[in-house]
C-alpha cells in the first residue's frame, strides 16, 4: 500500500528527517510518536507534498509520489489532517465538507460521514469558526474523508482537544477505517490514544526511526520513556 525508503527532508541546511523508511499495509493504522522537535509533523508534510524530500521515495500502491505536487497526493488517494485543524471558519460545516470533494464527484455530504459524526449532521448550517475544538477536529476529519482516501495522515489530532472526546475520536476513526477500509498514519504523543488506534508503532528521535512494536507486543514504558523530557 504505502512505502516510503530512504526520505531525507531539510528545512534550510538542518536535516530534519533522516533516512525514514516503512510500510503501511491496508487498513492498517501506524502511529509514529515522539517528542515535540523529533521530525513528526516534517515526516507527514513531506509525505503530502506540503515540504519537499530533499531524497528518497513515496508509493502508494506502487505509484510513484515523491516530487508530485499535493493536489494529485490527494488524487492518487492520501488525504491529510494537518496539526491545528486549519478549518474555514467563515464557511458552514457543510461547506468545510465539500471543499474537500471535487465539485464534480460530489453533490451532497456522504451518508456515512454524518453517521459517524452526528454532531456535524445537527451543526450542518453553523460557522466552522462557533465550533468547539473537539468538533473542529471531527469536521477537519471529514473533510479530509469526502476524497475517499486510501490513507488518512493526521498531524496530532488530539491537541487541544478534551479526553471525553479524544476517545470517541479513537473510536469514530476505527469504525469508518474498518468500513470504508482505508489505512492511517498519525503522528501523536498521547499513547492512551494511540493504543486505542494504532495497530503499530513507530517512535522517531531526532528524524530517525529508533524504535518499532506491535501493540500486541508493545512495551509502553519503553515508549513512554522516548516521550517524556
Amino acid at each position: 500500500m504505502l512505502d516510503v525508503d530512504n526520505l531525507n527532508v531539510f528545512y534550510g541546511e538542518s536535516h530534519v528527517v533522516r533516512d525514514v523508511g516503512f510500510h503501511v499495509a491496508p487498513r492498517e493504522s501506524l502511529a509514529i510518536m515522539g517528542r515535540n522537535g523529533m521530525g513528526k509533523t516534517t515526516l507527514l508534510k513531506a509525505l503530502i507534498g506540503m515540504l519537499p524530500a530533499r531524497s528518497g521515495r513515496i508509493r502508494l500502491d506502487g505509484v510513484e509520489l515523491a516530487g508530485t505536487p499535493s493536489y494529485r497526493r490527494v488524487r492518487a488517494g492520501m488525504a491529510f489532517v494537518p496539526q491545528g485543524r486549519m478549518i474555514f471558519p467563515f464557511l458552514t460545516v457543510e461547506e468545510n465538507i465539500l471543499a474537500g470533494a471535487e465539485s464534480s464527484r460530489r453533490r451532497g455530504v456522504p451518508d456515512d460521514l454524518y453517521a459517524a459524526f452526528p454532531v456535524l449532521k445537527e451543526m450542518r448550517s453553523r460557522k466552522g469558526g462557533n465550533l468547539s475544538g473537539g468538533q473542529q477536529q471531527m469536521l477537519a476529519i471529514a473533510r479530509a474523508l469526502i476524497s475517499d482516501p486510501k490513507v488518512l495522515v493526521l498531524d496530532e489530532p488530539t491537541e487541544g482537544i478534551q479526553p471525553s472526546i479524544i476517545k470517541d475520536l479513537a473510536r469514530i476513526l476505527n469504525t469508518l477505517r474498518r468500513e470504508r477500509g482505508f489505512a492511517i498514519v498519525v503522528s501523536e504523543q498521547v499513547l492512551s490514544f494511540a493504543l486505542d488506534l494504532a495497530d503499530r508503532f513507530l517512535v522517531i528521535d531526532r528524524g530517525r526511526i529508533v524504535h518499532e512494536e506491535h501493540r500486541a507486543s508493545l512495551n509502553q514504558d519503553k515508549v513512554r520513556s522516548f516521550l517524556t523530557v
